[in-house]
């Protein structure tokens, strides 16, 4: 009969095993529009050759971009924190995983005692020595789920750090692209005023000239002057903002802030065409929300771990070695020994500490499943955001072309009434002033809309996809 209550009892628990609810993961619905409001015209290209792919900063076709882009993943500091914490993850993803397989011990010892001449059922007061070699297997039957759950967690939770590594990795080339976009922005501001302070040069000698013909006075030398000065001032106020950009990028690739230096190369070029497509297939390019869904299926897991801490866990143990008082008989037949044996541990009282284990997993799951909607949300949002400015910054940019050539007409006209006595040079001056604000507005606008291309990308995903999440 005691033979048979090992067997039994491990049948009973299977059998009951069975019984046990499961807790199983559905992933959280969201609410998708069909179409993003302000792209609803856009229809795929074919071929799709503008589609995003990884290297999604190519579609700028810059060649110094591209170089810089791509230093970030070698010797972004930022990124190597995140790609460690993916590693630590994924270590306790096996850590946890082997708590489904035996344990093995191996623990001798070697002990000499002399037992109390006093004590019950003792006839001799002498020392003697007692060698063990055992080996100890100690295992946890999952019967109710408990471990596989925990490994479950922490897969989810290691593919949720591998998202938010991609995040990351995202955020940064995004991060590099718009301030080298920026700097690129200074450097045609700066060719501008450059421009500007030629032109003012000239109109300085043209008006000194003048003064000393007797046909202009000394307010007009002294109007050119402040113009021309003003606007020297402001080139030489453009190098300080472009130096902290050039710092930016050089943090960015992993290098300090003086051993970067970028030549200068002012921005032409219009922001490339970046097709958005749908709604929904956000959900399967945006790392941020891969991950924090990943964050929803590892809380739970979570809750099957404080589920299973109801039912009685089930622990196999054994051992098996040698035990003799002298050691040269330690190995022979005679020494040797075994123990194996199933137990049960029931808890019987905890005074609520498991249901509010349990209350809390299913909380931090509510929890979770909010922050997975809301990364939707704002997903959409932010790429809504993104292609209302490219709209928007395509008409400012087509009426402010329209304004600068309006602008540029006037101060030639007022040059021209100048030089012929019929106009006074704050006419000219004024015309310059105007000339000079219009074609820097339109840099600033192309900068802008250099800017939002990038964050739409980086809205859009970059070309990343949920199935490049590892599976381990």
């Amino acid at each position: 009969m005691t033979r048979a209550l090992g067997p039994a009892l491990l049948a009973a628990v299977v059998a009951v095993s069975a019984c046990a609810p499961k807790v199983k993961y559905v992933q959280p619905t969201v609410e998708v529009a069909p179409a993003f409001r302000e792209n609803a015209d856009w229809k795929t290209a074919q071929p799709a050759d503008d589609v995003l792919r990884g290297t999604w900063w190519e579609l700028f076709g810059d060649p110094d971009l591209n170089a810089l882009e791509q230093q970030v993943d070698i010797s972004n500091q930022t990124l190597k924190a995140a790609d460690a914490r993916f590693a630590q993850a994924r270590a306790l993803v096996r850590g946890t995983r082997a708590s489904l397989f035996p344990t093995v011990d191996v623990v001798p010892s070697a002990v000499r005692a002399q037992a109390s001449g006093n004590r019950p059922a003792s006839t001799v007061h002498q020392a003697a020595n007692d060698f063990i070699l055992p080996v100890d297997v100690s295992y946890e039957a999952d019967v109710w789920g408990r471990i596989h759950s925990a490994v479950s967690a922490s897969r989810a939770a290691a593919q949720a750090s591998a998202a938010d590594l991609e995040t990351a990795r995202l955020s940064l080339h995004a991060e590099l692209a718009v301030d080298y976009f920026a700097l690129r922005g200074a450097d045609r501001d700066r060719q501008l005023l450059d421009a500007a302070v030629e032109s003012f040069e000239k109109a300085l000698e043209l008006t000194q000239n003048r003064f000393q013909g007797g046909i202009a006075s000394q307010a007009d030398v002294a109007q050119a002057e402040t113009v021309l000065e003003t606007t020297r001032a402001q080139a030489v106020d453009v190098a300080v903002g472009r130096a902290s950009l050039e710092h930016a990028i050089a943090i960015l690739i992993g290098k300090p802030a003086s051993a970067l230096t970028i030549a200068v190369a002012p921005m032409r070029e219009a922001p490339p065409s970046v097709p958005a497509g749908v709604p929904s297939a956000l959900l399967e390019r945006r790392p941020d929300i891969a991950a924090a869904e990943r964050r929803v299926a590892a809380a739970n897991a979570q809750l099957g771990v404080a589920t299973a801490a109801f039912y009685p866990r089930l622990l196999l143990s054994g051992a098996a070695g040698f035990e003799s008082s002298p050691l040269g008989s330690l190995l022979t037949g005679t020494s040797s020994f075994w123990t194996i044996g199933p137990t049960l541990i029931v808890n019987a009282f905890d005074a609520g500490r498991r249901r509010a284990a349990a209350d809390q997993a299913r909380a931090a799951q509510d929890e979770a499943t909010a922050v997975y909607r809301q990364a939707v949300l704002v997903a959409f949002r932010e790429v809504e955001d993104q292609l209302a400015a490219l709209r928007i910054l395509d008409e400012e940019a087509t009426i402010q072309r329209r304004a600068v050539d309006a602008a540029e007409r006037s101060l030639m006209q007022a040059t021209n009434r100048y030089r012929g006595g019929l106009a006074s040079y704050l006419e000219v001056t004024s015309a310059q002033t105007a000339a000079l604000v219009n074609q820097r507005t339109a840099v600033g606008i192309l900068t802008r809309r250099m800017t939002a291309s990038v964050l739409l990308m980086k809205g859009l995903g970059g070309g990343w996809q949920v199935s490049a999440l590892p599976m381990e």
